[in-house]
């Protein structure tokens, strides 16, 4: 019976009765019966088992030269034995993904050659219910309870294979993907690392060495300056890049110090707001107002009061803080940095450091700078020197303005002291492998020869600190960090408005004191001049072109 479903009805010879009677077929002992011809006609075609295995067959031998033709197209040929490594692993990935679709496709293609076998033994079950014969029905059902238990095992294990597959090829290219980026990451820390010229001074051994000598500075200065009448210098605070962690340079590194001055005895400081508005920023005159010290003079100290005495005074005593250090009733800045220049050349003698070291003064109008070097090593220090605002970490200081002509008598707020201190914040709640600072650092040296100041730039990463999670700033986020930088950048010159960080801002760490009207404030504008000059904001944004394409090269190739 299996023979005669098989291969006996679809035989060349064996046509229709309708057709003309077949010698074959009425003799042959394998047909237990003879189908009338009326029946004939209305049986349908049934595939023969040979027939299906030919064309399954030849169906697979066209797929696999498809694959295979798509496998010379798309496979990268080797071209040498220093083919890149990243290469090589795409293309191994490349081929074991078309080997895994020529399977799935085989897969699929005997999954409907099944389904077409299902097809013909149902139409082989019409043909034996339209004839009647018992044992006939009985065998066609028997195989096709069988096929329906084959197919019903093979349906589930290609869904099986297929999911097994799919889990493989997805855990493949989670691994490629993690090897792809542990290569770039290897590249970029080369790159970063050995290419890029960072400062080659040790920062925080050079910030120690500065705070030692100035605390060498203040306690002389104690001395040289008891009962004066001048202002009493008070512990150098390091501000700046240098004590922030970073630098724009990458030599000749400058340590920058403020020191804060409280009045002499028998004087207060009165800070008075520049209202005039020609000067951006929030600019502070410095009013020295004498006060009683009647109650000091009677216990015997010596002490002259300049408020009920100014004629005795000036006459018996030598040069004072008014005289000397003021323009009229206001603090002269120059003045005053002409007096700490004295101040350093007298005290230079009586510290350690003037056994091993030697000094250079440098010319400055507003601050004190001088240069100390031993052999090969050497520190540049830049002493501003300020009055602090109430009991909060801003200042006003010597710290020269943007303004061509900056009068003497008027001293700009300064946020270093909040600003150094939200620095050191980043870094106790910042992961020990950030980069933050290298990115500041790098955008810093990109801005040679370009008008944009390192204060702004600087400004823009102190903005995306305070907004992007610490965890973003790993070196693998570099790139990234770098292009959010200048999109804020591009963002802000289009809108020729780039916010002060410090003034107006509410989301301070409580941590760091600021006055209140420093937290209420407008924030300046530190972009103030593009919104009023169109040449320069055409400039600003030509350099800005100039400056993303340093930045590639940079990354790209060190230079």
């Amino acid at each position: 019976m299996v023979l005669l479903l098989l291969g006996q009805w679809d035989r060349p010879c064996c046509l229709p009765a309708a057709l003309g009677p077949c010698p074959s077929c009425s003799t042959s002992p394998l047909l237990p019966f003879v189908l009338p011809s009326p029946l004939a006609p209305s049986l349908p075609f049934i595939p023969a088992q040979p027939l299906l295995s030919l064309l399954l067959q030849a169906m697979a031998a066209r797929m696999f030269l498809l694959v295979f033709l798509q496998t010379l197209i798309q496979y990268p040929q080797m071209v040498g034995d220093r083919l890149d490594e990243d290469t090589r692993l795409h293309m191994e990935l490349r081929a074991e993904l078309l080997d895994r679709e020529m399977t799935r496709l085989l897969q699929e293609l005997e999954q409907s050659s099944l389904e077409r076998s299902v097809r013909a033994w149902g139409a082989l079950l019409w043909a034996a219910l339209q004839q009647g014969d018992f044992w006939a029905l009985t065998v066609v059902l028997g195989l096709l309870l069988w096929l329906w238990f084959v197919c019903r095992r093979r349906s589930h294990e290609p869904d099986n294979n297929g999911q097994e597959e799919e889990e493989d090829r997805e855990d493949h290219e989670d691994a490629y993907e993690e090897e792809e980026e542990l290569t770039f990451e290897n590249a970029l820390r080369w790159v970063l690392v050995h290419l890029i010229k960072w400062p080659v001074q040790d920062l925080k051994r050079g910030c120690k060495d500065t705070t030692v000598l100035m605390e060498n500075f203040t306690f002389v200065f104690g001395l040289l300056l008891s009962d004066s009448s001048y202002p009493v210098p008070q512990r150098a605070i390091g501000v700046g890049s240098a004590f922030e962690g970073w630098s724009p340079r990458e030599e000749d590194v400058v340590y920058t110090v403020l020191v804060p001055l409280t009045p002499s005895p028998g004087h207060t400081f009165h800070l008075e707001m520049d209202t005039s508005g020609h000067i951006p920023g929030r600019n502070f005159f410095i009013r020295v107002e004498p006060v009683c010290t009647c109650p000091r003079e009677q216990q015997g100290d010596n002490v002259l009061c300049s408020l009920h005495h100014p004629e005795e005074q000036r006459r018996n005593e030598e040069p004072n803080f008014l005289n000397t250090l003021c323009t009229g009733s206001y603090l002269d800045v120059e003045k005053t940095a002409r007096w700490f220049y004295q101040l350093v050349r007298a005290a230079w003698p009586a510290l350690p450091q003037s056994h091993s070291w030697q000094i250079v003064l440098l010319p400055s109008s507003r601050c004190c700078k001088f240069k100390v070097t031993r052999g090969r090593k050497s520190l540049t220090v830049e002493l501003l020197f300020g009055v602090q605002v109430g009991n909060s970490d801003i200042y006003v200081s010597s710290q020269p303005t943007e303004a061509l002509f900056t009068p003497s008598t008027m001293w700009p707020e300064t946020y270093a002291v909040a600003e150094m201190k939200f620095f050191r914040h980043i870094a106790n709640q910042a992961p020990r492998d950030s980069w933050h600072l290298k990115c500041l650092q790098l955008l810093a040296c990109a801005l040679v020869g370009i008008g944009f100041s390192t204060y702004m730039m600087k400004t823009i990463v102190m903005h995306l600190l305070n907004t992007i999670p610490l965890s973003g700033w790993h070196m693998r986020h570099f790139r990234r960090r770098l292009e959010d930088t200048m999109e804020y950048l591009r963002g802000s010159l289009e809108e020729k408005r780039l916010d002060h960080f410090v003034v107006g801002n509410q989301t301070f760490p409580q941590e760091i004191l600021l006055p209140t009207d420093v937290k209420t404030a407008e924030p300046p504008n530190l972009f103030h001049r593009l919104a009023q000059d169109p040449a320069a904001h055409t400039q600003a944004m030509r350099e800005y072109q100039e400056l993303w394409g340093r930045i590639e090269r940079i990354v790209l190739y060190g230079q």
